[in-house]
């Protein structure tokens, strides 16, 4: 991939051997922010689980405290009261059969999908489309529920999903380089505080074995996760 010369410049930079702290490298990214539109900033963390086994997935939910400062398109599968009730509530899409029935001809124009129980027979058959994009609705994240107002003000006010890779590394963008340093700071305790209660019963030895954070356009900035996991347990 061929980079731009502010990228390499910026390259030049970062100190590959060096662990940084939350704070340092949050501030290095703000001071060297190049782009002209406001950039992601996201963090990867590696974790000391095997995905290969189903005991050690790690996957969940997190609200982030200062938000994502993204637009979240919300659709809903739901029917009668409960329809209404996730208009109320600000979902940009509702429906039932006849929304399943756009997603089967290929439509996915959302972000996250909300659903009632009962609605889970008509998205089940749909598992091949919303489930590689990550849209379909669980359980476990709390996207499949009775509860659409919560579900879609959550969503829309933060709350983020995360899941292990198969390379056991976990990645989220936890808000905009336009935010002030304390507010990421928070997301990002908030982000690897939620890991950390995500943790398998069986999982073995250390946890978080490093950590980096970045811009959509910027290099990586290793983390001090140490520091970080002090932090967190005060």
């Amino acid at each position: 991939m061929k980079h731009s010369k502010n990228y390499k410049s910026y390259r030049e930079k970062v100190d590959s051997f060096k662990r940084y702290s939350l704070t340092e490298a949050i501030q290095a990214l703000k001071e060297n922010h190049f782009v002209k539109f406001d950039e992601s900033v996201e963090v990867a963390v590696r974790l000391g689980v095997n995905p290969k086994h189903a005991d050690q997935m790690v996957r969940g939910t997190v609200s982030l405290p200062s938000g994502t400062g993204k637009s979240v398109k919300v659709a809903c599968f739901a029917s009668g009261e409960k329809a209404e009730e996730a208009k109320a509530a600000g979902a940009d899409f509702v429906g039932a059969e006849d929304l399943a029935e756009k997603v089967k001809g290929g439509w996915t124009e959302f972000d996250v999908a909300v659903a009632t129980p009962d609605m889970m027979r008509v998205l089940g058959p749909l598992g091949k489309i919303l489930g590689p994009r990550g849209l379909m609705p669980n359980p476990k994240t709390g996207t499949v529920t009775m509860d659409v107002t919560r579900a879609i003000n959550e969503v829309k006010g933060g709350r983020i999903e995360f899941r292990v890779d198969k390379q056991a590394n976990v990645a989220a963008a936890v808000g905009k380089i336009s935010f002030d340093l304390d507010k990421i700071e928070a997301n990002v305790l908030a982000f690897i505080d939620a890991l950390i209660k995500a943790k398998p019963q069986t999982t073995k030895g250390a946890y978080v074995l490093g950590a980096s954070i970045c811009t959509s356009m910027s290099p990586g900035f290793k983390l001090d996760h140490s520091e970080i996991l002090a932090t967190l347990k005060k």
